[in-house]
């Protein structure tokens, strides 16, 4: 086996010699409870809060993301982790929270952002969040780099977030020397299967919930932009590709849902990315089809490493109890590799 930290290879999990071995807790091989348990299972007490400040980043006219900055006491000196969070979560959501105290303990700064519209912040923007907006990402690193002279950033991103950190890093190659690196978890780098895998039968109570917050969200921006957002056929969607061809599609510019599906995917910069890269994905994911990582743009690229495991549902990866560390397998493994690639 090729080592996890070099050249691209697919991890075997049956190989428990190695260090990086990812064991599932017990009754989580079952995908659904792998994927669902993570959520809802108690962290450390972390002690004294973090120090935070709230920060908005302006990447177009009338639109701000809203970040949640946690310093070092040298911030310059230090490497920065910039978080991004999947569909329909936020700042908050719980592998956020938990891969910022784990990289703030290690000596990071972490930035947790909140996509557009999301954490509270619908009012921020008249615009929707879509899985193609890395231009958002790329114009933040930018601003990092520019007024706070950071010099060492890593994106790190899950599910919808894990697609923009890898398109935002291909569409920007070699062009900004601050971006060291970037790790996704479960993306979605192909949205049209992606999505048709979510609206399989088997998967109601993904789509079920996405869809329903997604609608939920849609009401309360139309009732902060009245002029901008129609949604009395908001009721009779029953699908997410409904929504998206009638709402999400439409905002972002693309020519129907067809496109923006194909269009927001990482799959076609893959080949662009020259930083160190992590992917994280699981064979057993309900909706991100495994197949989508066996493509030459991935085999071919010797900067990512694609740890493709046989247990870990759509960013779970919870792991059975180890002495050494807590159960969230994949932010250890994050926190694991990052800190050697600043340190090599």
């Amino acid at each position: 086996m090729k080592s996890a930290w070099g050249r691209p290879f697919v991890y075997d999990e049956s190989d428990m010699t190695s260090l990086d071995g990812f064991i599932p807790a017990l009754l989580l091989r079952n995908p659904h409870l792998m994927t669902l348990v993570p959520r809802y299972w108690p962290r450390e007490a972390i002690g004294a809060p973090l120090p935070q400040v709230t920060r908005r980043f302006t990447t177009e006219p009338e639109t701000q993301l809203q970040g949640f900055c946690h310093w070092q006491s040298h911030p310059e000196s230090s490497p920065t982790l910039i978080l991004l969070h999947g569909l329909e979560g936020s700042a908050d959501s719980h592998y956020m929270r938990g891969m910022t105290i784990k990289a703030y303990r290690a000596g990071f700064n972490v930035i947790r952002m909140n996509q557009r519209t999301c954490g509270g912040s619908d009012h921020l923007t008249p615009t929707l969040y879509n899985s193609g907006l890395s231009n958002d990402y790329r114009t933040i690193i930018q601003e990092l780099r520019e007024r706070d002279r950071l010099s060492r950033i890593w994106l790190v991103g899950y599910s919808m977030g894990g697609n923009l950190v890898l398109k935002a890093a291909g569409e920007m190659g070699q062009s900004n020397p601050a971006l060291a690196g970037v790790v996704a978890v479960s993306p979605n780098i192909d949205p049209t299967q992606c999505v048709a895998a979510l609206e399989q039968p088997r998967n109601w109570l993904y789509h079920w919930h996405f869809l329903s917050s997604l609608k939920a969200r849609m009401r309360r921006k139309a009732a902060l932009f009245p002029d901008t957002w129609n949604v009395s056929s908001l009721g009779s969607m029953n699908t997410i590709t409904q929504f998206d061809a009638a709402y999400t599609a439409r905002d972002g510019g693309y020519r129907d849902v067809a496109d923006y599906y194909d269009r927001a995917g990482a799959r076609h910069v893959l080949h662009q990315i020259t930083v160190p890269t992590l992917i994280i994905t699981a064979q057993d994911d309900p909706f991100i089809p495994a197949t989508m990582f066996d493509t030459p743009a991935i085999r071919h690229n010797s900067h990512i490493t694609l740890m493709l495991l046989r247990y870990g549902g759509h960013c779970g990866f919870f792991q059975r109890r180890c002495p050494q560390e807590d159960r969230f397998w994949a932010e250890n493994r994050i926190l694991e590799w990052v800190t050697r690639m600043v340190t090599a």
